[in-house]
């Protein structure tokens, strides 16, 4: 336990350091960060590094929704991990920048949501509500457009099976949606609903949309994603990741010019429509992201064009760009898609004449082969060409190849790589490298690596989570670690190549 006189150090110190910079975040360090978490009720804390790219753009993000969050005493704060390695590394950091919430030292979370100012702001709004906010005829229409998105649900009093499903829904996504409830008949009346029943407000399409089925979990989970995603919404920066983890295919509409998506989206409504729940639809704005038409599959240079991605599998499905976009066009193509009448289209680097060293290269078309072989335990490294990290690996990874190719596991253990930029691969890549171990017998559940890049870590984590339960024994030599929170997370060359990157 810290004595007062400490904790008051704690906070003079901390406080110190927003006054000097003028600053609405507080830079924390080892000596003052427990006692500023144990005196704010809520704090988000940003672990980076002053060399991070992403941890620069994020910088007046962040400044920015501090100063709003200030009038809300919601504190945000930062570590530079550079200077305070130890903290970071306790609290589990492996890349930058790292956001988690606190809600004391002991209640920690990770910040799901988006690095801009606003998406900042929400989400921790959202965090210091209660689950559900109770509402009346006083408060419910300011709740309405409390945020683009929001739920009521109008229940009976007297119907406790309902509020329990309902409350239960609201803790699990309060970082996605507010939640409100009231038992107020008189006010389910006038919004013509009758209880148990919810409706979803929304800034934009219908206004809002009603549920008036059975108060089930995952009903109500399927209608907030559906009645929430815009009919024809924007790929942007501010919404990529949230459509890649919808767990629906996502069909883009390339444009060049803000007037020809217009048009196109409006042309392409009916057929929103049509596969609502199904498939989600939104433009983007090739201009500024036509480079991530390459990802799927489609020429850079030619638009407008379409595509849709399987975003589960990641497989992607282009429209031939030499035919004309026509609403009539894109339907048969959608109509295909559903019926399962189109091949994923397939990026692959040309299959090897023969493996050149120890570790075994995988490319696109050979990925099911090698690294979903059920006999084998694979271990494989997704990298990228220019990441640096991936360089420094590069002669240790060889090393651990050499050692299980020369020992008794050599037909058990698969030690490769594939070049995630080149080739098509159905896994989450969220920064390079990337190394996941996929346990012959369980191919479904791979392990993803985190700890430190030594050959000695690596054979560790290669028997803990394999099905052979592989050691073999590391010749000793002098080797510097390379530290694990150093990850190249992929945002401009990488974003093009990888699932579920930030455009």
């Amino acid at each position: 336990m810290h004595s007062a006189r400490n904790v008051l150090f704690g906070l003079l110190a901390a406080a110190g350091v927003s006054a000097a910079d003028g600053s609405d975040v507080t830079q924390l360090t080892k000596d003052t960060f427990n006692d500023f978490v144990k005196t704010n009720d809520l704090v988000l804390a940003e672990f980076f590094a002053p060399w991070c790219g992403h941890c620069k753009a994020l910088a007046p993000e962040y400044e920015e929704a501090a100063t709003t969050l200030k009038e809300k005493s919601i504190k945000l704060a930062k570590v530079d991990c550079t200077e305070e390695s130890e903290l970071c590394q306790s609290f589990g950091v492996e890349g930058y920048p790292t956001l988690k919430i606190f809600r004391g030292p002991e209640n920690i979370t990770p910040y799901s949501g988006q690095r801009k100012a606003a998406a900042i702001t929400s989400y921790m709004i959202k965090q210091s509500l209660p689950a559900v906010s109770l509402l009346t005829s006083d408060t419910l229409e300011d709740f309405k457009t409390a945020d683009k998105v929001v739920l009521v649900a109008y229940i009976d009093a007297s119907d406790k099976a309902s509020n329990e499903t309902y409350t239960k829904v609201a803790e699990q996504y309060r970082d996605s949606y507010l939640f409100g409830a009231t038992n107020d008949a008189a006010l389910a009346e006038a919004e013509g609903v009758k209880a148990p029943a919810i409706v979803l407000y929304k800034q934009f399409d219908e206004g809002k949309a009603t549920f008036t089925d059975k108060f089930e979990e995952k009903a109500i989970d399927t209608f907030a994603k559906v009645a929430s995603t815009p009919l024809i919404g924007e790929v942007g920066p501010d919404t990529y990741s949230g459509y890649m983890s919808a767990g629906l295919p996502l069909a883009y509409i390339f444009s060049e010019t803000a007037e020809e998506r217009k048009e196109l989206g409006e042309t392409l409504k009916p057929l929103a429509e049509k596969y609502r729940g199904k498939i989600n639809f939104a433009t983007i704005d090739a201009s500024s992201f036509g480079a991530h038409a390459g990802n799927l599959n489609l020429k850079t240079d030619k638009f407008p064009s379409f595509a849709i991605q399987e975003t589960v599998k990641n497989q992607k499905f282009p429209f031939d760009q030499e035919k004309e976009l026509t609403a009539e066009a894109v339907t048969a193509f959608v109509d295909d898609f559903v019926a399962g009448k189109i091949e994923p289209s397939l990026k692959s680097e040309e299959i090897p004449e023969k493996q050149e060293g120890p570790v075994t290269v995988v490319v696109g078309k050979t990925y099911e082969e090698i690294v979903l072989d059920d006999s084998k335990d694979v271990l494989i490294e997704f990298y990228a060409p220019w990441c640096g990290h991936c360089k420094a690996l590069a002669p240790k990874y060889e090393d651990l190849a050499s050692m299980y190719a020369n020992s008794e596991f050599k037909d058990k253990v698969v030690i490769a790589k594939v070049d995630a930029t080149a080739n098509d691969v159905p896994d989450e890549i969220g920064g390079f490298p990337t190394i996941k171990l996929y346990p012959a017998g369980k191919k479904s559940e791979p392990a993803t690596y985190s700890g430190a890049r030594t050959v000695e870590d690596l054979i560790k984590f290669v028997q803990e989570n394999g099905k052979y339960k592989a050691f073999v024994e590391e010749k000793k030599e002098d080797e510097t670690p390379v530290a694990p929170a150093a990850s190249e997370s992929s945002s401009s060359e990488a974003a093009e190549a990888t699932k579920h990157d930030e455009l």
